[in-house]
């Protein structure tokens, strides 16, 4: 790899980040660490990635050869889609525009919540990027996006008092602005045909005694290791090359999750200096929007995401349509957090639903895998030799889908557009149901506290 060839690629964004740093007079120091940090999470990722690959198309090549299954894309989780979309001017774009937003959002009441997840904004700004990248111009796609990121503020809002019964307080301002529970309004309308089921909420779990219990087994190193075991004696290959794949894909999971804290970590400055400016605005906010992860500490999310980690690999296995093997995904956070607020920890609730939905995190992860490759290719260099690759459980599946619709089109097609406006309705009006849902459970807990 010709690090000046890769690093001109860059040569934008990184210049946008010292510019912003600049402006919030962070030392130059920090600016230097930071923006090495940035690049070498680029650079290790691309290094792991052609590793991988060397070693894993060929074992899948024969997994599909020996059960005829079509799966060959291989899921790297969020960080290369989060280092996709940083890597991008757009980014950066969308960035600018939803502070805007969302302070004009704030002056006039539609929401209370200041967003300071700075780093997460990559979610939005993929699903725009997505659009594009199938046909969409960048007009529409700030249009989708602006109009997501305003379902996110209104959102974050309705989750409030479920969040402060959570966590059992009720004067915190945490809530959260995170793609996660654009999920809501689906695992709402599931959680409803849930109530249909006599004796549902009599099975339980204690999920603090079952996350003792699993221990080391749900480490991201046994999940990549156990995945690697299953692959290879599906695929028939020699042992040798099993213990190899498995101790690969262990390390795997565990080198990108740290790849994954460089990347947060690299943009650390660039969030202080964002939302230090944020807060001087002087806008009327009651809630603090930050990441998915406050709610961590809640059990059920862990407990619940190493129960469907199998489900996503048998799911995937049998799913017709799908083309991609769970790894970096596999420990299900793009899923389980939305399960938890909307069902309000019933454990059995939340593995049923996630259960149901898993199709859909797959089905998406299918079809993005040529975008995500592409873009990837982009950043690695344009000849590069590496397969399909794609992230199972990307937060907001349902939005890339309809991401895919847009660009998809504005190629003219009449009977494309209908149905991409009949999805949007749709999308729209469970939207709106979901909030009268969730309006009547927040009068329910004011009348609790009354």
């Amino acid at each position: 790899m010709n690090f000046f060839t890769f690093a001109n690629g860059l040569s934008v964004v990184c210049i946008l980040l010292i510019i912003v740093m600049m402006i919030g007079k962070t030392h130059f120091t920090k600016i230097v660490e930071s923006i090495i940090k940035f690049l070498i999470a680029i650079m290790a990722t691309t290094s792991l990635v052609a590793l991988l690959m060397q070693t894993y198309n060929p074992d899948i090549a024969k997994l599909v050869a020996k059960t005829g299954l079509n799966l060959d894309v291989i899921d790297l989780g969020w960080t290369p889609a989060a280092i996709i979309t940083w890597s991008s001017a757009y980014n950066l774009l969308v960035l600018l525009v939803m502070m805007i937003v969302n302070v004009i959002l704030l002056h006039y009441h539609v929401t209370k919540t200041l967003d300071v997840d700075v780093f997460d904004i990559w979610h939005l700004s993929f699903v725009g990027l997505l659009a594009m990248y199938m046909g969409a111009n960048i007009v529409v796609s700030l249009i989708f996006v602006i109009a997501l990121g305003v379902l996110k503020f209104i959102n974050s809002d309705l989750m409030k008092p479920t969040f402060n019964d959570l966590m059992n307080d009720q004067k915190g301002p945490m809530t959260s602005t995170h793609m996660n529970y654009l999920m809501n309004p689906v695992v709402m309308l599931l959680d409803e045909i849930c109530n249909l089921i006599p004796g549902i909420d009599k099975v339980n779990f204690n999920s603090t005694k079952l996350n003792k219990a699993v221990g080391f087994w749900s480490s991201k190193f046994a999940t990549g290791f156990f995945l690697g075991i299953l692959i290879g004696l599906f695929g028939q290959i020699s042992l040798k090359d099993i213990f190899g794949l498995a101790f690969l894909l262990g390390a795997f999971m565990e080198l990108f999750n740290l790849i994954g804290s460089w990347l947060t970590s690299s943009l650390d400055p660039i969030i202080k200096v964002i939302t230090d400016h944020l807060n001087k605005y002087g806008v009327n906010m009651s809630f603090i929007g930050l990441d998915w992860a406050f709610l961590s500490s809640r059990p059920e999310v862990w407990s619940v995401a190493n129960i469907l980690a199998p489900c996503l690999i048998i799911e995937a296995f049998l799913l017709p349509g799908n083309r991609i093997i769970p790894l970096g995904g596999l420990i299900a956070m793009g899923i389980t957090p939305s399960l938890l607020v909307v069902t309000r920890g019933k454990v059995f609730r939340m593995i049923v639903i996630g259960v149901v939905e898993i199709p859909i995190f797959l089905w998406s992860a299918t079809l993005t895998a040529p975008f995500i490759t592409s873009m990837f290719k982009n950043i690695l260099l344009s000849n590069s030799n590496i397969g399909m690759i794609g992230s199972a459980t990307k937060e907001g599946p349902i939005e890339q889908l309809l991401a895919i619709m847009i660009g998809k089109s504005s190629s003219g097609d009449l009977k494309f557009i209908a149905l991409t406006a009949g999805a949007i309705v749709v999308y729209l009006l469970l939207f709106f149901w979901y909030r009268g849902r969730m309006k009547k459970r927040n009068l329910a807990y004011q009348s609790e506290t009354n």
